[in-house]
């Protein structure tokens, strides 16, 4: 699994356009968002500065670009080239070969999460606690975890033409309801009813509790807890159900 592993990431690294828009994308996305934004006003309901509120957002739409995009039409390509066949005829077990897959996604999406914070720290001065950063990186970190699982489970569900619209309707649907493009605050109050179950949601309020030194609500866990089991757990049934076709 280790050398899948390390062929995964080779390939991700060698992909200029993945590494641009799952590394420098969301940093022009914040810049855009919160580039005339000063440091005093506040964004509603949060006690967090503008800047300081979008970086954390954007840092986790950067991470899901990584995990979510990288794995939902890889997996695709490869079911439709052979590939996954392939593998199944080596000692990899199924668990490894979905392993491999969420593990190299996620080391691809720790780029895209340090690179926001630097551009937020440099360009628009958000200054944190050292433990902060540590912790905002972790917890961001972790919880792309649980959008990898997603995009094994659409890479399984769809092929051929139909995994890009899926993937794209799934990503931009996620991030925007989610509230990380903009503040789910700015929202009618029935569709920040519905953004408080997303778990982009939940995963960017996260690094918002860290960065005011705040322990995450239950709430937020409970609910990507949940989605991972679900996305996990769906990932797994349709890898099972592909390889019964095969």
């Amino acid at each position: 699994m280790n050398s899948l592993i390390k062929l995964e990431l080779a390939r991700a690294l060698r992909n200029r356009k993945f590494l641009f828009f799952s590394v420098i994308y969301p940093s022009v996305i914040f810049l855009i968002v919160a580039g005339k934004a000063d440091s005093v006003t506040k964004v509603d309901g949060s006690g967090l500065t503008v800047p300081t509120y979008m970086m954390v957002s954007l840092a986790s739409f950067g991470a899901l670009t990584a995990v979510l995009m990288g794995n939902s039409e890889r997996i695709a390509k490869e079911r439709e080239t052979g590939w996954v066949r392939q593998l199944r005829l080596t000692t990899l077990p199924g668990r490894g070969y979905v392993l491999a897959k969420t593990a190299s996604a996620a080391v691809v999406s720790l780029p895209s999460i340090v690179v926001v914070f630097l551009v937020a720290a440099a360009v628009k001065h958000v200054r944190l606690d050292a433990w902060q950063w540590l912790a905002l990186t972790g917890a961001i970190w972790a919880g792309s975890l649980v959008f990898a699982a997603l995009g094994v489970a659409i890479g399984y569900l769809a092929s051929g033409d139909a995994v890009r619209p899926i993937t794209m309707i799934t990503y931009f649907g996620l991030s925007i309801l989610g509230g990380l493009w903009m503040p789910a605050t700015t929202f009618p109050t029935w569709l920040q009813d519905i953004a408080k179950w997303l778990p982009t949601h939940a995963y960017a309020a996260l690094g918002q509790a860290i960065e005011q030194s705040q322990a995450p609500q239950a709430k937020d866990i409970a609910i990507l807890v949940v989605f991972f089991a679900l996305f996990a757990g769906g990932a797994a049934w349709l890898y099972r159900k592909d390889t019964l076709k095969a």
